[in-house]
């Protein structure tokens, strides 16, 4: 048998069980990044091999591109793509060093001058994009973009210029948030779970959840998820669910929910494995390629969330 360079996958002891039934899902669908991540989180796979697929997706400009996000296609730079490039490496401890200066200072160029992030780039006109991510010429500063990435890097560590001008912001965004909507809560989690400055995180988190009950941005029961409202030009399904703001126990979001009501949406969570393997996605699925991609990404995420609570998947 020819060399492939891949260690041989240990056998599964259980074809019913839902580790067994997502692997032969991510062989059969997922790109090679997601293969190789699934390997790496469950079948012992190597970090050199998630960091050497990812390679295939970053540009000269120290950005990512090439649909990393399937959501935006093409292949220029997106700040949407660099942060799932961020979460890749964090996830296999590989956030730092020259390959993360090279992102910060793709950051610094398509930022605004209060350090901020757009979600979509001017650059991404011409190419196939989501109809619910509107590209326009002077795109508003986001939380939903820059929360996610100044965390991820607080978290790593890592010290640029163009954090403290972005930290700032992050923090006067999530303070002055009277409504939302659960993507950018779950941005404003991302920051609030990394930053340095813990006790103002705690306070920030701890009002933030109150917010989100309040306005009624998380699906409790999902038993009866009719009586449960989507928020305004999210597609209809699109809940909400307590694991999806609390990705861990140690997210400073779990305290939002009390045992009972994590449990129901972990036991719902676990239950949405479909009979091909994969997890569904809830978002609007308006392309085949994009939706196809998205499945196994979303897979790969459900069994960590379900293994860091403990959760048997093996």
């Amino acid at each position: 048998m020819a060399e492939t360079g891949a260690a041989p996958l240990p056998p599964t002891p259980d074809a019913r069980s839902p580790l067994f039934r997502a692997e032969h899902f991510v062989w059969l669908t997922a790109r090679v990044l997601e293969q190789r991540r699934f390997a790496y989180h469950f079948l012992n796979g190597g970090a050199d091999e998630v960091e050497i697929a990812l390679d295939a997706y970053r540009n000269e400009d120290g950005g990512y591109g090439h649909a990393l996000e399937p959501d935006l296609r093409g292949p220029v730079s997106q700040p949407l793509h660099t942060g799932h490039a961020l979460r890749v490496l964090d996830a296999i401890g590989r956030c730092g060093g020259q390959r993360v200066e090279r992102v910060c200072r793709y950051l610094t160029s398509v930022s605004a001058p209060d350090g901020a992030l757009p979600t979509i780039h001017p650059s991404q006109r011409g190419y196939p994009a989501a109809p619910f991510m509107p590209i326009v010429a002077d795109p508003p500063s986001e939380l939903l973009a820059t929360g996610p990435v100044v965390g991820l890097l607080h978290r790593n560590e890592v010290w640029h210029a163009w954090l403290f001008r972005a930290t700032d912001f992050c923090w006067q965004a999530v303070d002055s948030l009277e409504k939302s909507h659960p993507y950018e809560v779950e941005a404003a989690v991302a920051f609030l779970d990394s930053v340095p400055d813990r006790s103002r995180a705690q306070a920030a988190a701890d009002r933030l959840g109150r917010l989100v009950r309040e306005h009624r941005l998380v699906a409790l029961d999902p038993e009866h998820l009719d009586a449960s409202p989507v928020a305004p030009g999210y597609a209809p399904g699109e809940h909400h669910f307590p694991y999806d703001y609390a990705r861990t126990p140690g997210s400073l979001a779990r305290a939002w929910f009390t045992d009972e009501e994590m449990t129901r949406s972990l036991d719902f969570l676990a239950s949405e494995q479909r009979e091909d393997g994969g997890w569904p996605i809830r978002w609007r699925a308006w392309a085949p390629g994009s939706a196809l991609e998205a499945r196994p990404m979303v897979t790969v995420e459900a069994l960590r969330t379900l293994k860091a609570y403990g959760r048997p998947v093996g």
